[in-house]
């Protein structure tokens, strides 16, 4: 499917007024894993909705990204108690393991890896989510059980 085609189809399912504009762009970055500029464009034009809104919403909210991410989403807790328990190493072994630093995307397009304040866990700490799973008390050897690929690559295998 075309992003024109895709992008119609989402705002098809909306009445196209600014009680609407949270949850197109929710469903914008669930098909495209970001919001793309263009889409923003065409929203806007669609929905009469001032583009400095639609990115108002767009940066404040951190559920929703700019720039392009992978298909897997690597987060790892930065709060106090899992960098006090090695956070920093875990992101060490991700940055050699994928050869990504934090903000960044595989050139597979497969991952991406984002530092995040806290994520509520701390008994686990230090914590890494993968696509809104919980891994806990996380290690430089668990992380690279975790991410190792199989031969088709991308897919994460459990600890």
């Amino acid at each position: 499917m075309s992003f024109m085609r895709s992008l119609e189809d989402i705002l098809s399912n909306y009445d196209h007024g600014p009680e609407d504009i949270i949850e197109i762009l929710h469903e914008v970055q669930s098909r495209f894993n970001h919001i793309p500029k263009e889409a923003i464009e065409i929203i806007h034009r669609k929905t009469h909705i001032p583009k400095s809104r639609i990115y108002a919403i767009a940066t404040f909210y951190k559920a929703f990204s700019l720039k392009p991410r992978g298909e897997k989403i690597i987060r790892v807790c930065m709060g106090t108690a899992c960098h006090l328990k090695g956070a920093p190493s875990i992101v060490d072994e991700i940055k050699k393991q994928l050869g990504i630093s934090p903000g960044e995307v595989t050139k597979d397009k497969k991952f991406s890896l984002e530092l995040v304040n806290c994520v509520g866990s701390c008994s686990m700490a230090p914590v890494v989510v993968i696509d809104d799973k919980y891994h806990g008390q996380m290690t430089r050897q668990k992380i690279r059980k975790l991410l190792k690929q199989d031969s088709e690559g991308g897919i994460l295998h459990e600890v």
